[in-house]
C-alpha cells in the first residue's frame, strides 16, 4: 500500500498537529473538541492523506479557540508546505472572520508587519493584508512608516493599502 501524505513534517505533520490541537483544546477549555483527522481517499493500492490544516481552518471558521491558535502558528511559518499558499490564504481568511483576542491580534500584527519590513510579500500576503487591515496596525505603524522600503512597488502596494497614502 502506497501512502501519499500532503501534510508537512516535524511540528507540521498530521500527528503533531492533532496532538497540538488536543493540548490546546484542554488549555483553552474547548468544551467540544473537534475531530481534526485529515480526509483520506483510497484508490486501489494508494491512500491519499489530505492536509489536516483544512480541518483546522474549518475549526477557525466555527470559532474553535484551539484551531485559531494553530492557524496563527501556521501563518507565522516561512517554510514551504504542500498547498501552502492556498492553506495559508484560507487560514488568514478564516482568522479575518473570527473573533480574536488581543494576544492573537498582536501576534498577527507583528508577523505581518515584519514580513512587510523584510519585503517578504508572497501571494498569500494579499489575505494577510486584509486581516491586518481589519485588526489595525496598532503600535507597528511607526515601525512600518520608518522602515518600509519605498522603492519596492510590491511593498508599497500594501503600505498604501494600510495607510491610505
Amino acid at each position: 500500500m502506497r501512502v501519499i501524505d500532503y501534510n508537512g513534517e516535524g511540528d507540521w505533520s498530521r500527528d503533531a498537529i492533532v496532538a497540538r490541537y488536543s493540548e490546546y483544546a484542554k488549555r483553552f477549555g474547548v468544551s467540544q473538541p473537534r475531530n481534526i483527522a485529515p480526509k483520506e481517499h483510497t484508490s486501489g493500492e494508494v491512500i491519499w492523506v489530505y492536509p489536516v490544516m483544512e480541518r483546522v481552518i474549518d475549526g477557525i471558521a466555527a470559532g474553535d479557540e484551539a484551531c485559531k491558535w494553530i492557524g496563527i502558528e501556521f501563518v507565522e511559518q516561512d517554510s514551504p508546505f504542500p498547498f501552502g499558499r492556498i492553506l495559508k490564504s484560507n487560514a488568514a481568511r478564516a482568522l479575518r472572520r473570527a473573533t480574536l483576542n488581543a494576544d492573537q491580534e498582536n501576534r498577527l500584527r507583528h508577523r505581518f508587519s515584519q514580513m512587510l519590513l523584510r519585503e517578504n510579500v508572497p501571494r498569500e500576503y494579499r489575505e494577510y493584508a486584509k486581516l491586518l487591515k481589519r485588526i489595525g496596525l496598532g503600535e507597528t505603524r511607526a515601525q512600518i512608516d520608518a522602515g518600509v522600503n519605498r522603492n519596492n512597488p510590491y511593498v508599497m502596494r500594501y503600505y498604501s493599502y494600510f495607510t491610505g497614502a
